[in-house]
C-alpha cells in the first residue's frame, strides 16, 4: 500500500500544503515548529479518523479558519483509493472513501493500516494502564473488526452500568435485576475481548522479543506480561465480589477495562530501571512488532511513520533501525528530523529510493 499524494487545507499550522511522495522513503526535514510532525499526523489521521497527538477535532483546525480538509491518494492492491477527512467547527467530522461517506468511523479502521513511532510513545511506559490497553486495542482492531465491535459495545455497557450506579446512589435505591442485565452483557463482550487479547499476545510477544534483540544486539533481555483478573476468574464472579465497592465508588472497578501490560528489562520494570536509550529501543521494538503482526494479518504492508527518530538514539542505532526496514518486508516509510544532512547520510546508505522534503 502506497500513499501517492497528500493535500492539506487549514490543518494545524498549514493553510495550504500539497506533496507527492516516493513509493519507499520520504523524509520531512526542517527546524522545530515548521510542521514536520503535523504532516505525519495528517497521514495518521487518514488511517484512524483522528489525530495521534490531539484527539480534540477543533484544536486541529488552523487558528485562522473554521474547518480543515485532509486529502490522501493511495495505491492499494493495484487500485487507486481516495480518502478525504473534513471537519468544521460545531459539526461532525466526515470521512469519505472514493466520494462516499462512512456511516460509522469504525468501518474505516484497518482499511489503511499504519504504524507510528514517536517520542510521544513514551507515555506507554510512563503513564497509566489505559495507554497500554489503547495500544493493544489499536493493534488488534486494525485486523479484527469483530474485536473492535465487541470493544465498542463493552465500553458502552460499562458507561451505562456506571450511570446506573450513580442513579442508585443519588436516589438511595437499588435494583439488582437491571444491574444483572449489564453484568451479563459485560461478561459476554468482556470474555471475547479477553480471549482475543490473550491470543494476540501469544503471537505478538515472541515477535517483539526478536525485534528488540535485533535492535539492541542482544545486550539485555526484555519481556511483556499480560495482567488481567479474568485469567483466573470469570467476569461475572468479579462483578459480584466487587458489588459493594462499586456501589460506594459509583463506577465499575473490575473488568477488561482494567487490564494492563507489564514492561520489563532484565526482570525489572523498564520504567524504573531502563535508560532513556533502552526505553526508546523497547518502544521501537514494540512498534516494529506491531508492524509485523498487522502485515501478517492483513496481507498488506502498513505505512510506517518515524517521528523524530534520532531523539535519544545515537546515529549508529538509528542506522541499524533503518537497515531493518530496508528489505522487501517493509513498504512505504515516512521520517521526520531536524537535520537534513544527518537524515540523508543515513538513507543514502541503504538501497531504497527516497525523497527529501524540506519544510
Amino acid at each position: 500500500m502506497i500513499l501517492k499524494k497528500l493535500s492539506l487545507i487549514n490543518y494545524k499550522n498549514f493553510e495550504s500544503f500539497s506533496v507527492d511522495f516516493d513509493h519507499k522513503i520520504n523524509c520531512f526535514v526542517g527546524h522545530n515548529g515548521v510542521g514536520k510532525t503535523n504532516v505525519l499526523d495528517a497521514i495518521y489521521h487518514l488511517s484512524f479518523g483522528k489525530s495521534y497527538f490531539n484527539p480534540i477535532t477543533s484544536q486541529n483546525i488552523n487558528h485562522n479558519a473554521d474547518f480543515f480538509v485532509i486529502d490522501g491518494l493511495y495505491d492499494k492492491l493495484e487500485r487507486e483509493e481516495k480518502v478525504i477527512i473534513s471537519a468544521k467547527k460545531g459539526q461532525k467530522k466526515v470521512i469519505k472513501r472514493n466520494g462516499k461517506a462512512y456511516d460509522t468511523f469504525s468501518e474505516h479502521i484497518g482499511f489503511l493500516p499504519l504504524v507510528i513511532i514517536s517520542p510521544a510513545d513514551r507515555d506507554l511506559i510512563t503513564e497509566g494502564s489505559s495507554m497500554r490497553r489503547k495500544f493493544i486495542d489499536g493493534v488488534i482492531s486494525q485486523s479484527d473488526a469483530s474485536y473492535l465491535s465487541a470493544l465498542l459495545n463493552y465500553t458502552k455497557v460499562v458507561t451505562q452500568r456506571n450511570s446506573l450506579l450513580k442513579y442508585f446512589a443519588a436516589n438511595s435505591t437499588f435494583d439488582p435485576t437491571t444491574l444483572e442485565i449489564y453484568n451479563q452483557q459485560m461478561e459476554d463482550y468482556g470474555t471475547v475481548i479477553h480471549q482475543k487479547r490473550k491470543a494476540f499476545l501469544d503471537i505478538f510477544i515472541p515477535i517483539f522479543i526478536a525485534r528488540y534483540e535485533a535492535i539492541s544486539s542482544g545486550r539485555e533481555k526484555v519481556s511483556l506480561r499480560y495482567q488481567s483478573k479474568l485469567t483466573d476468574t470469570s467476569l461475572t464472579t468479579l462483578l459480584e465480589e466487587s458489588l459493594q465497592k462499586d456501589r460506594v465508588l459509583q463506577y465499575t472497578s473490575v473488568g477488561i477495562h482494567k487490564d494492563d501490560l507489564s514492561f520489563e528489562i532484565d526482570g525489572f520494570p523498564i520504567k524504573k530501571f531502563g535508560s532513556q536509550g533502552q526505553q526508546k529501543s523497547f518502544l521501537i521494538a514494540l512498534k516494529l512488532a506491531q508492524f509485523d503482526f498487522i502485515k501478517e494479518q492483513n496481507q498488506v504492508h502498513p505505512i510506517l511513520l518515524l517521528d523524530d527518530i534520532f531523539d535519544k538514539l545515537d546515529e549508529k542505532r538509528v542506522e541499524h533501525i533503518i537497515k531493518l526496514v530496508d528489505d522487501k518486508n517493509f513498504g512505504q516509510l515516512f521520517i521526520s528530523d531536524t537535520h537534513a544532512d544527518r537524515t540523508e547520510s543515513v538513507v543514502k546508505k541503504i538501497s531504497q529510493s527516497y525523497k527529501i522534503i524540506k519544510l
